[in-house]
């Protein structure tokens, strides 16, 4: 599958733009006023989400994305704007309707519990001025683009009559919904839609019991909504690629742990639609969008897949150690998920270009001091600025793969040196581990370990080894 060719695509969401808001704390006592917990909050964290969670895919799969919505005009649609515009998305179909709220969701997960979830919405239509500017905007995009992608969250703003417009406009460009409600004739026309078994259950008015019941009820659906392609996600069960005239084609899931399942319909979706974008033919298209469901299910939140993610899980299933690989962008969802499973986060930092014993003692007794080791490695131009010209000797791709094999440890993410700090803001890990040649003093971002409640150690040196006097004894001889 050519991932590159996803950079050269160009994508049109529309649909209900919301804000996912975290509010992580911890409880160690009930209220004295009714018999509720109380949460004492450590800190929040907002995201992008519904259609906007579908953009933040998009860009992170480094498509050109457009996006028409509908957002109100308080802080929390300046906060939307102000995440869009991070992202680099053209937010000139985003349309202001001064009475209605920008959909947040807020859930509040404390003492690793998700205790509630407080919902700012309305339901109700956009008004026919608003749809009106939408329709216009939509108009003048979609000679632009490749595909159109709807993310329907039933909120009022993807009613029959602008779906209607959609299809009409969209002409021979892909169009794919994923669907909310029970109404699907609204969907008429559209290339393909992506219900979950549940969803497709309630629409079709079938109990969902066993594979029998699936199939019908995807056959009633394409009839009703006068489609010819369906998708239906059945979370641990995979997906089934239904299309009229041919035999349902099933895929099986990707075996991963599943740790929070919100979002991965959004990723289903920009995968779906990047893969169309870049030719791939449906079924490979959704193949591919089963993969990526599979990664993101892993991570805690509305979360985003990297192409190296994809890439990574598309390699020869013989080669299990790139798995360990992260990215930057993940490691906060990371560490919170270690920390919900008791785990002691260990981290030591480096370039480690040409691994040595020295090396693999500090793994090795890094590992000692907790549960899970995360190794960091200075990318490639952070090496040649530390060490001088002609390093790093062997280059980042390399390193990682040869620290991912190695059995101490449990992480590897590759970092710019000047991040340091967001790095461990991220990890907020409980040991940060160097070298004894290091002085106490000389520890970089120590205070930032210190005050997220962590502590450096220090790992004796018992040889005398050093990497760059390795190459200059190669170097001579």
């Amino acid at each position: 599958m050519e991932l590159d060719k996803f950079k050269d695509s160009r994508i049109l969401v529309i649909g209900d733009l919301m804000i996912d808001a975290y509010v992580w704390g911890t409880v160690d006592r009930i209220s004295p006023e009714a018999p509720v917990q109380i949460v004492s909050v450590d800190r929040e964290d907002f995201t992008l989400g519904g259609a906007g969670n579908v953009v933040n895919n998009l860009a992170a799969l480094g498509a050109t994305v457009r996006v028409a919505g509908v957002i109100g005009a308080g802080p929390d649609g300046r906060l939307l704007m102000e995440r869009f515009g991070a992202l680099g998305v053209d937010t000139a179909g985003i349309a202001i309707q001064s009475d209605r709220p920008t959909t947040r969701k807020t859930r509040i997960i404390a003492s690793n519990q998700h205790v509630l979830r407080i919902d700012r919405e309305t339901r109700q239509d956009i008004s026919p001025e608003t749809q009106d500017q939408l329709i216009t905007f939509i108009q003048s995009a979609l000679p632009q683009v490749d595909v159109v992608l709807v993310s329907d969250y039933g909120k009022g703003v993807i009613s029959p009559s602008l779906m209607a417009v959609i299809v009409a406009e969209a002409r021979d460009k892909p169009v794919v919904v994923d669907p909310k409600g029970l109404d699907y004739k609204r969907y008429k026309g559209a290339s393909l839609i992506t219900p979950n078994r549940k969803e497709a259950g309630l629409a079709a008015g079938i109990e969902i019991r066993e594979i029998a019941d699936l199939d019908r009820a995807a056959q009633r659906i394409m009839d009703v909504a006068g489609i010819d392609r369906l998708l239906i996600t059945c979370g641990k069960d995979g997906m089934v690629f239904y299309q009229r005239g041919a035999p349902p084609h099933r895929i099986a899931a990707e075996t991963r742990q599943v740790f929070d399942v919100s979002g991965a319909g959004d990723t289903v979706l920009a995968v779906l639609g990047l893969a169309l974008a870049a030719k791939m033919d449906v079924t490979e298209a959704a193949a591919l969008a089963n993969i990526a469901a599979g990664i993101v299910v892993g991570k805690v939140g509305t979360a985003t897949v990297s192409i190296e993610e994809l890439s990574t899980a598309l390699a020869p299933r013989n080669d299990e150690t790139t798995r360990k690989l992260t990215q930057m962008t993940d490691l906060a969802a990371l560490a919170t998920r270690l920390r919900r499973q008791g785990k002691r986060i260990v981290l030591t930092n480096g370039c480690f270009d040409l691994i040595h014993a020295g090396h693999l003692n500090l793994f090795s007794r890094s590992r000692q001091y907790g549960d899970v080791l995360i190794v960091a490695i200075d990318d490639d131009d952070s090496v040649r600025r530390v060490k001088g010209a002609g390093r790093p000797v062997i280059g980042q791709k390399e390193r990682l793969r040869t620290l991912c094999a190695l059995e101490s440890i449990d992480f590897v993410v590759v970092f710019a040196s000047e991040a340091l700090k967001t790095l461990i803001d991220a990890i907020r890990p409980d040991v940060l581990t160097k070298g004894s040649n290091y002085a106490d003093a000389e520890v970089a971002c120590r205070d930032a370990v210190e005050r997220h409640g962590g502590r450096v150690a220090l790992i004796p040196v018992t040889e005398d080894l050093s990497t760059t006097e390795i190459i200059n004894s190669i170097k001579k001889r």
